[in-house]
């Protein structure tokens, strides 16, 4: 059983995913909150940093893979689960900035595992905020005129 304050923020742009995914979880204990995209992640991470952040890879305005490697280099204190159908197997795919990896279709006992395992993962030498990480950054889908309240990422 989870700690009952366990922390989750779930971002994905699939509304029904986004949803099951929290009533499981709040089911379980964790309190989960949600986002439809990275950009609304980080106005949700702005709110209250969770201590778990499950995001899919593949989404409009700010992808999983903008979102992660940018909470890795601001939020270092964050765990980070990478989500996709696109890729398989349980392993973080090559280029994810992510502590770990959930196949989208995957059963919820696989999540739960992977939960459950999390606090023990030790972040590899890659993995710290070195200049040299890769950041995916689409400057052409993100206007921060229009999303004042958003976490500017650039430095």
């Amino acid at each position: 059983m989870p700690d009952s304050l366990a922390r989750i923020l779930i971002v994905d742009d699939d509304q029904s995913i986004r949803t099951s995914m929290s009533q499981i979880l709040i089911e379980i204990g964790y309190r989960v909150r949600i986002a439809e995209d990275g950009i609304a992640a980080l106005l949700e991470i702005q709110k209250g940093i969770p201590g778990i952040l499950i995001s899919d890879l593949n989404m409009p305005r700010m992808s999983g893979f903008e979102l992660l490697s940018g909470v890795r280099r601001h939020f270092p204190t964050i765990k980070t689960i990478a989500m996709s159908g696109s890729f398989c197997g349980d392993e973080v795919p090559s280029g994810v900035d992510a502590d770990a990896y959930y196949q989208k279709g995957g059963s919820i006992y696989a999540l739960l595992r992977i939960l459950e395992a999390l606090p023990h993962i030790e972040r590899g030498v890659r993995d710290t905020a070195s200049p040299d990480a890769p950041q995916w950054i689409h400057r052409d889908l993100y206007d921060s005129s229009r999303h004042e309240n958003a976490t500017s990422w650039s430095q």
